[in-house]
């Protein structure tokens, strides 16, 4: 179309030339797929076929994949929207936002049992991959500084996200990886501690994993670490990665030990846009003191005619889901992250028990710990995981079937999450239609790959 040349559309009062409501305008356009169209078009004709295209995505409710928030309430999405537009990272323009990041980093330190809540170091971050980068960089640069000659080295669990492997790829660190083995499916004391050396940066425990929905055993694993020092005095800190877990064994697991409370855990961080609540783009890094993180990572920055500290592989940020997570623990406090996370837990674990009652299925874990459980199918079925995976998309399910790591890639399960918003009701109709599924039985076809999303 062409550009309107002169004043504003007769009647309108619009400052935008290109306003033309003409929703039969859409009709004979073809979007760009390569290169831009060579004319601008109306906003609400720009609107209509990208949101027309987007309708071919799953339905976000439907989404057992994902750990990720699919749902928050009117008021959050409306307060998210007038701060969408703020760079948090200008900390003298958006003082308030700064003073929000604040409050938060120190809610979590106290949630977490930090002996001094008020001497923590702590961010926010664009999820749980960077601020498992920053961790990673904390330990690698505290190490170094101990004159050691070898080569740096990292502990974990096979069952780890993939973003603890692309830290020790990009930072230059061999990752020593516990394979999974038998119906050990994450990380254990003894097996921690048997790869740990002098060039041993840390030891990575999992507070929730991301396979089946289980905890590692932080206590034990810190326990063992410390039996290690006494035996050589090795002093090897350990991180938790809490990308869901930290958000929910607060609330549901009071009792269980595996935070600051531990003196030997150095750093914590959680997904504040998966328990957390928020919609994508927030996580979060809590270092217990100013001990655990090197004073030479944090960079005073002169910008926008502020000095200011920040310790991030980003810079510039929206605003919106810091705002959005000061709201979730304002509007929820205590009792109501408890209640919501209550209700997840209860879904899953009745979920959980309705598939196995089913028959052919069995589980490797229930969803008591994560509102997270994972199961395949017995032997001599006849169909596998990936068959019920594709029969359940055809009714809108987004269930993800995947193999397990090295050392366990014969085992093929399903996993559900169960998030806010995925009631009882959604439930019975995911196990009617499996139900369904295992009443028809399914034709078998070669997989074509994995649906596993963390």
């Amino acid at each position: 179309m062409a550009l309107h040349e002169g004043k504003s559309p007769s009647g309108s009062g619009s400052a935008n030339p290109l306003h033309v409501d003409n929703p039969a305008l859409a009709a004979g356009i073809t979007l760009p797929h390569t290169r831009l169209g060579d004319e601008p078009l109306p906003a609400d004709t720009a609107l209509r076929l990208v949101r027309d295209e987007l309708m071919l995505d799953g339905n976000a409710r439907l989404n057992l994949a994902t750990f990720v928030t699919t749902w928050m309430e009117p008021e959050a999405g409306r307060l998210m929207a007038e701060c969408v537009d703020k760079n948090m990272i200008d900390k003298d323009e958006y003082p308030q936002t700064a003073e929000l990041e604040r409050r938060c980093v120190t809610i979590l330190a106290d949630l977490w049992n930090a002996p001094d809540p008020a001497a923590v170091m702590g961010c926010s971050t664009t999820g749980s991959s960077e601020a498992c980068m920053l961790a990673g960089m904390a330990f690698k640069r505290r190490w170094s500084k101990l004159g050691r000659t070898g080569k740096p080295n990292l502990v974990m669990g096979a069952n780890v996200q993939v973003c603890w492997e692309k830290f020790c790829e990009y930072w230059e660190v061999e990752p020593r990886l516990v394979p999974m083995d038998g119906d050990r499916f994450h990380l254990t004391a003894d097996e921690a501690v048997a790869r740990c050396d002098e060039n041993t940066i840390g030891v990575v425990a999992i507070l929730g994993s991301t396979f089946d929905g289980s905890y590692e055993p932080v206590a034990e694993i810190t326990a063992a670490l410390d039996a290690l020092q006494e035996r050589t005095g090795l002093d090897i800190p350990v991180h938790v990665d809490g990308a869901s877990g930290a958000m929910i064994a607060p609330f549901l697991d009071p009792g269980l030990v595996w935070d600051f409370r531990l003196p030997r855990v150095a750093s914590i961080n959680t997904s504040g846009h998966k328990y957390g609540l928020v919609y994508p783009g927030v996580g979060w890094a809590i270092w217990r003191d100013k001990a655990a993180l090197p004073e030479e990572l944090v960079f005073n920055v002169n910008y926008l005619g502020g000095d200011m500290p920040t310790f991030a592989l980003n810079f510039s940020r929206p605003g919106a889901e810091v705002a959005a997570q000061y709201y979730t623990f304002v509007r929820l406090g205590r009792d109501g992250f408890r209640a919501v996370q209550q209700a997840s837990r209860d879904v899953a674990t009745y979920l959980a028990s309705g598939i196995e009652a089913l028959g052919p299925f069995s589980l490797l874990t229930r969803g008591d710990q994560l509102p997270v459980f994972a199961f395949t199918v017995k032997p001599d079925v006849g169909y596998t995981v990936f068959d019920v995976s594709r029969r359940l998309r055809e009714r809108g399910w987004l269930v993800p079937a995947y193999t397990f790591p090295e050392n366990r890639t014969d085992l093929a399960v399903l996993r559900i999450v169960v998030r806010n918003g995925f009631t009882r009701d959604l439930a019975d109709l995911l196990l009617a239609d499996l139900g369904r599924v295992v009443s028809e039985g399914t034709v078998t076809a070669p997989a074509s790959g994995t649906a596993f999303h963390h």
